[in-house]
């Protein structure tokens, strides 16, 4: 997590037009495909392919969030559901992780659900699975509910849940029972401090916190972090519990920055996916992974400079 002032200050500058417009002109090609595999989903399978090949297996999401039209809604789960579709059809080693307001949570709870259902359905059918990702703190709710509700038809389907709102280790208490598959993430919005942590090492203590507890049950367990401390931590809670390399939990790390850990972790045993964004909206999902570490905004403006 970067310096609370230099995130927010990102995170400002992806609110400003100017600023969008230029990145969204000129970012592809001057360092944004290092986190987006491209705007098509053939660019995002001819990715899917190469990565595979070295060992990772693929989470994928057509990027998006906010949608208040029900027509783009249907279209964005047809995306999914001919991705998941796509995946089977080249053998792939894939799944799709998907937002609810792409989906239209905005617009209609139960237009969400139908989606998401849709999606879930097909996954199940391919041989596959999806996961909802967590959005902000007032989607939570929503999100959790609508999580509940397609569990009872399709156990595979997952969710994400954020170690940096103070409310998550009860969310994830009340989940336990159902032997959850779920991702365990840091969080990348900015939440008010009556909400969330705002130091690094309180969103790291909750985390660890989280993973062990999650470990304890008997569901499935995403361990999506590039924190090497916090990675052997895990592993050890894994290991004082016996589990498998394989089977109950795996590590999640982001396309373009997670892979020289994600090797390691494969040279040891463990299964890795690589979480891999694609489409025409990746304008707030760079700006996002620019905010949470500094390393990344230091590449971009590198890769930009040498280009100019």
């Amino acid at each position: 997590m970067a310096v609370p002032s230099l995130r927010t200050a990102i995170l400002a500058a992806a609110d400003n037009a100017t600023v969008r417009r230029l990145v969204t002109r000129y970012g592809m090609r001057f360092g944004a495909r290092r986190f987006v595999a491209g705007e098509t989903a053939e660019e995002l399978l001819a990715v899917a392919h190469r990565v595979n090949g070295e060992g990772f297996a693929v989470s994928a999401t057509f990027l998006g969030e906010g949608v208040r039209d029900a027509t783009e809604t249907a279209a964005v789960s047809e995306e999914y559901c001919a991705l998941l579709r796509r995946f089977a059809a080249e053998g792939l080693d894939a799944t799709a992780a998907f937002k609810l307001t792409h989906l239209g949570l905005d617009i209609d709870p139960e237009l969400a659900l139908q989606n998401a259902a849709r999606i879930a359905s097909t996954a199940e059918q391919c041989g596959s699975s999806a996961r909802m990702d967590m959005e902000q703190s007032q989607y939570v709710d929503g999100t959790l509910q609508t999580y509940r509700r397609l569990r009872e038809r399709y156990p595979d389907v997952g969710c994400a849940l954020q170690a940096y709102l103070y409310r998550t280790r009860d969310d994830l208490d009340a989940l336990l029972p159902l032997a959850p598959n779920v991702r365990i993430v840091k969080g990348a919005y900015l939440e008010p401090a009556a909400l969330a942590y705002a130091s690094k090492s309180d969103v790291d203590a909750g985390y660890v916190r989280l993973v062990e507890l999650a470990l304890s049950g008997g569901g499935f367990t995403a361990i999506a972090t590039h924190d090497r401390r916090i990675i052997e931590q895990a592993i050890a809670t894994a290991e004082r519990r016996a589990l498998p390399k394989r089977g109950r939990f795996e590590f999640e790390l982001l396309y373009g920055i997670g892979e020289p850990v994600g090797r390691e972790l494969l040279q040891r045993g463990y299964r890795v996916r690589l979480l891999i964004s694609y489409g025409d909206y990746w304008f707030p999902y760079l700006m996002r992974r620019l905010a949470e570490r500094p390393a990344n905004l230091t590449f971009f403006l590198k890769n930009a400079l040498t280009r100019l």
